[in-house]
Order: C-alpha cells, then structure tokens, then sequence
C-alpha cells in the first residue's frame, strides 16, 4: 500500500550525551519525511497518467462497471496518499518551527524509536493510548 514508508533508511543511533531533537535528528527526519513525499508524489502521477492512458469505452456493461470500480478504488487510494502528504507538508513545517519530536497534547519527548515508525506523530505513546481509549468509548 502506499501509505507505508517504502524506502530504506539507517536508524538513527543517539548518542548517551546527545540532546534530544538535535540539528542531526531532526535532518535524519526530514530526509526520511522528504522521500516519503517524493514516493507518494510519484506514485500520484503515475496513477495519474496510467488512468489517462487506459480510460477505454468497453461495449459490455461488466467490463465497464469493473473499470469503473477499480478507478474508483485507486482513485480512493490516491486521495488518501494526497491527504498523507499533507500531514507530511505539515509535519516538516514542525520541523521547521523545532517543535518536532514533542507529544502536542502534554509536551513530553514522543522518543526516536516512535518517530522512527510514524514519522508524522504528534503524540507520545501515552496520550496516543489515551485517544483510542476515549475513540472507542464514543464508538460505542
């Protein structure tokens, strides 16, 4: 799926004395949030122009109505990824601002291993839990 952080990257070793959010994690962070755009961005046009290239007016109805679906699908599938590059955008102005690598909701360190996994997290574990806890409360 597109969604999923495709590239490789080298985790980030700190170092015991290193201050957290320094000047090389947070450039270990946008060169990893970075790519992630650009992979998105061409996965976009290349859905993009494979959609020009293969819109075909089929005679039966079945193999309209399939064509359909499955460009309704992607077409789903991108808007999401479009979505994601925008909390990538925004994720980089943190960066940009130095307030990357900190919960929004109780202002603690959201940790290198996390930001790691989800470079666009805005919360630390702890809260994060939270906010599921009371999502599935109001779901019920």
């Amino acid at each position: 799926m597109g969604t999923e952080l495709h590239q490789q990257f080298t985790p980030y070793v700190a170092r015991d004395d290193e201050e957290y959010m320094n000047k090389n994690q947070l450039m270990h962070f946008r060169k990893i949030l970075e790519g992630w755009k650009a992979e998105l961005s061409q996965d976009i046009d290349r859905t993009v122009h494979a959609m020009q290239d293969e819109v075909t007016l089929f005679a039966d109805p079945n193999d309209r109505a399939s064509q359909e679906s499955d460009m309704a699908l992607e077409l789903r599938n991108r808007d999401r990824e479009r979505k994601l590059i925008k909390k990538i955008e925004e994720t980089i102005a943190r960066i940009d601002a130095e307030d990357y690598g900190y919960c929004e909701s109780c202002g603690v360190e959201i940790g290198l291993k996390r930001l790691e996994a989800r470079p666009t997290a805005t919360l630390c574990i702890d809260c994060k839990t939270l906010d599921e806890m009371r999502e599935k409360q109001v779901a019920k």
